[in-house]
């Protein structure tokens, strides 16, 4: 085979039309509603109860409102196009299978590879998170656990193996292989918890908020709140992850963009109104805590309200890491379903009818990572997957506009290339704001990816010539 043939290869398209209709296999349980709080499951955790204390104190103070609001308007840049990907294109897989038929194969295995990064190492710092506030709420009562079992290796500190992350997180799985709706359904009620409890913050924090706490209002001026937009990022990581669930919805093209759009649009809100208040309730510069919400309430004496707050944040990330590993699996499924990875991946189970072995093989991974290791620092890294997987994304609605312009749309973004150009500039903008540590592991992680892709992946590819002969 020639050179250019070769080359063409490795940017062979999926067809659009075989997409969503591979077997069937996954069953359609799910509607706007669940969408709506599957997105607020993923968003409404780590980031309200944790990201904002650390980005005002190191970043925008007071004007961390404003670093919210301009990652919101990012966000719903790219949400736009999701959701016209997401009503066209309704398979699992989010922006690898996007990728897959705007751009190519190898276009869309950095993409999937870029996705398992931020999934996977995303759902071991939650689950390193809620193990945090888990051993709180255990020293409440008087309980502690062997130190050696409380956190991640680090002989220094006599500590091992972290034991509650990754029990959290097998508990996870086994909820994810019993079946998409009881998942939803679960994360439904844990949704509703923590709404409840942010709504309590709201509306008795209004009421301790002293304005002279907002002076100065930009401490660090304008960079700093470019600076807190690229931090809390993480906090809108998730509104994709309803992308992933596009093969198990009853009516993708139209509720796919309903769950999206909404989901980014209540949370969008509620960050907005808490940093406000937060920032009014305590001096920025005290706020760089492991748990910023509730100690605002212990700040103002309201210890019983901090109690509320510390239960309603280990429910918040708790359905942050059920919609992270849920995302995970679906990725995974997709790709290997497409002959990239083991066919392991994509077995379903007859009973539940979910990817049963390989969420197991997915979950016994996180739950050694968040167990061994301390992955809080991972941040920024699962920031800058996300947001090369947004900048793609948004740039991928222009080229299947071009290559498409008759296809099927079930929602259409407006004022096209304007928007995902937009969408696209702002992702990369923020990415620039990141640490060079940050992008020296991200670039380190697409080069094993890229490995792993000519060893295996273009050689098992349905789509080979060769394989089909």
């Amino acid at each position: 085979m020639r050179t250019n043939e070769k080359f063409s290869l490795l940017f062979r398209k999926k067809p659009i039309a075989s997409e969503g209709n591979e077997g069937g296999a996954l069953k359609r349980a799910l509607g706007p509603l669940d969408l709506t709080t599957l997105g607020v499951g993923a968003i409404i955790g780590t980031g309200i109860f944790v990201l904002t204390g650390v980005a005002a104190a190191k970043y925008a103070g007071p004007g961390l409102v404003l670093s919210f609001l301009l990652a919101g308007i990012i966000c719903a840049f790219a949400a736009l196009c999701y959701s016209e990907f997401a009503s066209t294109i309704p398979a699992s897989g989010s922006a690898y299978t996007y990728s897959y038929t705007a751009f190519g194969e190898v276009i869309a295995w950095i993409l999937g590879w870029d996705l398992i990064l931020e999934y996977g190492f995303a759902s071991a710092a939650v689950a390193s998170g809620w193990s945090g506030y888990f051993q709180t709420l255990l020293s409440g009562f008087g309980l502690e656990l062997p130190h050696a079992l409380t956190s991640a290796f680090n002989p220094e500190k006599g500590t091992y193996f972290d034991i509650t992350a990754a029990v959290i997180t097998m508990i996870i799985t086994f909820l994810l292989t019993r079946g998409v709706k009881e998942a939803a359904r679960a994360n439904g009620i844990m949704v509703g918890i923590k709404i409840i409890v942010v709504l309590i913050f709201i509306g008795v924090g209004v009421f301790y908020v002293h304005p002279a706490n907002w002076h100065p209002f930009l401490p660090f001026g304008f960079s700093g709140v470019t600076a807190g937009a690229a931090t809390v990022f993480f906090a809108y990581i998730g509104f994709d992850a309803v992308s992933t669930a596009a093969e198990e919805v009853k009516r993708p093209q139209r509720d796919l963009p309903i769950g999206i759009i909404a989901s980014l649009a209540v949370c969008t809100i509620l960050y907005i109104v808490v940093s406000l208040i937060l920032t009014g309730i305590v001096p920025f510069s005290m706020l760089n805590v492991s748990d910023p919400v509730a100690f605002a309430f212990e700040f103002v004496n309201l210890n019983g309200l901090s109690w509320i707050v510390s239960l309603g944040a280990i429910t918040g990330i708790t359905t942050v890491l059920l919609v992270m590993m849920y995302g995970q699996t679906r990725l995974l499924y997709s790709m290997s379903r497409d002959g990239l990875l083991s066919p392991v991946f994509s077995k379903v189970s007859g009973k539940s009818q979910t990817p049963a072995v390989g969420s197991w093989l997915a979950g016994m991974i996180v739950a050694l990572f968040s167990g061994f290791i301390s992955l809080g620092h991972l941040a920024e890294l699962t920031n800058i997957g996300t947001l090369f997987a947004f900048a793609v994304v948004s740039l991928g609605i222009i080229v299947l506009r071009r290559n498409n312009p008759n296809l099927k749309r079930g929602f259409r973004v407006p004022f096209v290339p304007f928007i995902p150009i937009l969408s696209a500039v702002g992702c990369v903008y923020l990415m620039t704001r990141l640490a060079a540590l940050t992008w020296i592991t991200f670039f380190g992680w697409l080069i094993i990816g890229l490995m792993i892709y000519f060893a295996y992946g273009r050689h098992h590819s349905h789509l080979n010539p060769l394989r089909r002969k």
